[in-house]
């Protein structure tokens, strides 16, 4: 069971690796949290933790990435 979550949040970290030069072109940065079941738990910083789109960015775009990249993963929330 520990490899299986293990696995998953490596799997979390490289999708957000590859969001992450998005959101730092645009003054901001993300960073996981912790996984709690299958949501992912992230924490916008920077520019995006005050912007008033986070949460579309958060659903359109961070959600969208890492469902494609980690079919396990449930959904994302910040923290």
């Amino acid at each position: 069971m520990e490899s299986c979550c293990g696995d998953m949040k490596t799997k979390v970290e490289a999708a957000l690796a590859k969001i992450r030069p998005m959101l730092q072109r645009d003054g901001g940065d993300i960073q996981l949290v912790g996984l709690v079941g299958k949501k992912v738990q992230v924490k916008l910083k920077g520019a995006c933790a005050g912007c008033p789109g986070a949460r579309m960015t958060l659903q359109m775009g961070v959600q969208k990435v890492l469902k494609q990249e980690v079919p396990d993963v449930e959904g994302v929330e910040a923290v």
